[in-house]
């Protein structure tokens, strides 16, 4: 056959879901299906083999050297993840020294079929098979041992009846995809040889994740465009394949015997969306791109509605700055020690509202605390210090709290990886686009007049001078001049809040007079692509002015059919 530069593996899941658990976090689901996963499942069909072919392990050994795969693959709903009480599988009328008596007996086979593996090279010998067939014929020898009756504990007999066992908490986190596919790409020429194997390999693969999660699998060369592409400036991290996998695999088998505590080798490897990744140059970075320390709000206090956003960022602001070291560093208070507007690079709170969807209705979902490139270290180290003397001081399981007075308390906690809310991942805020929306609205830095009273050129003057006022917020942050600014006291989003609708943004002016902000949504196009996240205007550091990445052009009156709930 013809030799390609691209090879793929492509998995489908025949149920349409996957079901399988992050491995940091027991209660949220993985998606996209990790690289190290694909390979691990690969090894254990090679395993399971009565004779393990040596041309499927030249085939392995082969792919691990391969490097990173891109991964294309669609968006995925997790599903709602509730926690089920199931028998413990591992209670036995064997007694606890005679298993481990035969642990011992499999594991210095084991190390003898390793040492064999080594000294030939890989090759499968006579002397190999035979130990791997002695180290099979152990590990069956559970189900064949009985004890006669005179000698069995009547109490563990007992509880090897599912009714009668012990029950623990489990959870069974799981997504399902828009489609039911993900696809694994390489460069590079797939080998004839290799390629054989590999597909004999593939089409035995039953299950990826759960046991549940049933798939089928084969080697394609039909070229497809990635989703996910490895990248040092990604901002998600998957389990990938490393040189040598195979060979930790094997000798994390030697030590566990499927009995045993064990953990999936790998390596971590930064992915970021293909869409993000420009072929001639890179897109304008704004001041206010940088890293999101992203809390979610309980199910209980997502009832805000956006028009919250200031209050609830100030509250946050205030929190964090109570726990913070005295004295509190300007990057996190934004003013100088003199009491003035720092003109330095400072933390930014970001409530984030659920806008874009199909279903959205504007509640606040959780917060971010943005933490901008410009920021030094000594003030990052002192807020990432504040936050944890916050949590193990007022954290209960996990969560803080947000106190209103009379207004009511928000509970939240703080989100490692992935989050399963689309509205608070932030590559939804961060995705390279030329046309962004408002999803709070912006305070705009001058006043342009008033925008629904006097005579019609009044007005259209004052409308003029708003959108001049969001290309003056634009260059604020070190963005071109938009190609297009269309302003509005209307939202332009699906779920988003109304400029009227929130109160009156009230800052702070020269001599420390009062000065009331004009809110204006905005939707915005620019020539080139623009990444994120945005943030525009006078109240861009509490959550007004937050910007939304649209696609390429509209579709219909959302921006995305999936939910966050």
């Amino acid at each position: 056959m013809a030799k390609t530069e691209t090879f793929c593996i492509e998995v489908n899941f025949l149920t349409g879901r996957y079901i399988a658990t992050y491995h940091n976090d027991r209660q949220r689901p993985e998606w996209p299906p990790h690289p190290a996963r694909l390979f691990s499942a690969l090894v254990a069909t090679w395993a399971d083999a009565d004779e393990p072919a040596p041309s499927e392990r030249e085939a392995l050994v082969w792919l691990e050297a391969q490097g990173h795969p891109a991964i294309a693959t669609s968006d995925a709903v997790p599903r709602k993840v509730v926690s089920h009480f199931v028998p413990v599988n591992d209670t036995s009328i064997i007694s606890r020294a005679w298993q481990n008596r035969k642990a011992n007996k499999i594991e210095s086979l084991a190390k003898q079929y390793h040492q064999e593996l080594v000294d030939s090279g890989g090759e499968l010998t006579k002397r190999a098979n035979r130990l791997w067939k002695e180290i099979s014929k152990e590990r069956g020898v559970d189900a064949q041992v009985t004890k006669v009756d005179d000698n069995t504990n009547p109490k563990s007999a007992m509880q090897m009846l599912p009714e009668r066992r012990s029950k623990r908490e489990r959870f069974f986190p799981s997504v399902t995809p828009d489609e039911a596919r993900v696809t694994y790409i390489w460069d590079g020429p797939l080998p004839d040889g290799i390629n054989e194997a590999l597909d004999q390999l593939l089409s035995r693969v039953t299950r990826l994740g759960h046991s549940s999660s049933l798939v089928s699998c084969q080697v394609s060369t039909n070229p497809i465009a990635p989703t996910h592409v490895p990248s040092e400036d990604g901002i998600e991290s998957l389990r990938s394949i490393r040189r040598g996998q195979l060979a930790e695999l094997e000798r994390q088998f030697a030590r566990h015997h499927e009995s045993r505590p064990r953990s999936l080798p790998y390596t971590e490897v930064r992915y970021q969306p293909a869409s993000e990744i420009l072929e001639v140059g890179r897109p304008w970075e704004p001041d206010t791109t940088g890293d999101w320390i992203v809390f979610e709000f309980a199910h209980g206090s997502r009832t805000l509605p956006a028009t919250r956003a200031a209050e609830i960022a100030s509250t946050m602001r205030s929190a964090i700055m109570h726990y913070a070291e005295e004295p509190v560093p300007e990057g996190i208070s934004g003013h100088t020690p003199e009491g003035g507007s720092t003109m330095n690079p400072h933390v930014a709170f970001l409530p984030l509202p659920y806008v874009g969807f199909k279903h959205a209705d504007g509640r606040l979902l959780g917060m971010a605390v943005s933490v901008p490139k410009g920021l030094t270290e000594v003030t990052r180290r002192a807020l990432f210090r504040a936050i944890g003397t916050w949590e193990d001081t007022k954290g209960l399981q996990g969560c803080l709290r947000l106190t209103f007075g009379s207004r009511g308390v928000v509970q939240m906690s703080r989100q490692y990886g992935l989050a399963t809310l689309f509205s608070l991942r932030p590559k939804v805020w961060s995705r390279c686009s030329n046309r962004w929306v408002s999803a709070t609205p912006i305070a705009l830095p001058k006043h342009p007049g008033h925008l629904c009273r006097g005579t019609v050129s009044a007005r259209a003057k004052a409308w003029s001078l708003a959108e001049a006022a969001v290309v003056a917020a634009c260059h604020h942050i070190g963005l071109p001049k938009p190609s297009t600014v269309q302003a509005s006291l209307t939202s332009f989003i699906t779920g988003g809040r109304d400029a009227g609708d929130f109160p009156p943004f009230i800052q702070s002016g020269q001599n420390r007079n009062p000065i009331r902000r004009q809110l204006v949504h905005a939707l915005l196009t620019f020539e080139s692509a623009v990444s994120g996240p945005m943030v525009l205007g006078a109240g861009r550091f509490l959550g007004l002015g937050l910007m939304r990445p649209l696609p390429a052009a509209p579709q219909g009156d959302s921006y995305k059919n999936n939910a966050d709930e």
